[in-house]
């Protein structure tokens, strides 16, 4: 997991990319639900579409919190300038313009229908795969490993047409 990791980490993604913020962990029991929540790991993923809209690679990276500050830092290690990139409408997403990327926002609301955006359409079913998979692999993953199991997804998905 950690030689996908550190291969994952050279790459770069350009052209059109769709982005979301998500969090690994679960409510614990009375404690604070939604973003935010004690326990919880933040993460970005980020699908690299091509011209057809049909996903070409992905990047799954653990943030310390969902602020400007932290995708800024991550837009300017992983984004080539001028990339397109669309994402919902929270206000931490507009760092990345600090990469010379341009954004464009899609208010997606709330609840099931915020799924359903023809434009974050990759980023949200790469998501909801990504956790089915860890949750139906591992028994649990650490704070301090999320890091390679998320690298470890997003480089079997980059490389699932390079079969040797």
């Amino acid at each position: 997991m950690q030689a996908m990791k550190e291969h994952d980490d050279n790459q770069s993604l350009s052209g059109n990319i769709q982005m979301d913020d998500a969090y690994l962990g679960g409510e614990r029991p009375g404690g604070k639900r939604g973003r935010g929540a004690a326990g919880k790991t933040p993460f970005v993923a980020a699908v690299q579409t091509n011209g057809d809209g049909h996903p070409i690679a992905m990047r799954l990276s653990k943030l310390q919190g969902v602020r400007k500050t932290e995708l800024a830092a991550w837009a300017q290690k992983h984004l080539r300038a001028a990339t397109y990139v669309v994402s919902d409408d929270l206000n931490c997403f507009t760092g990345i313009t600090t990469a010379g990327c341009a954004h464009e926002t899609i208010v997606t609301g709330g609840g099931p229908a915020s799924v359903n955006h023809e434009a974050l359409t990759w980023v949200n079913t790469m998501l909801g795969n990504v956790k089915n998979a860890i949750q139906g692999t591992y028994h649990g993953i650490s704070d301090q490993h999320a890091p390679r199991y998320l690298a470890e997804f997003g480089s079997r998905f980059n490389r699932r047409f390079d079969l040797p």
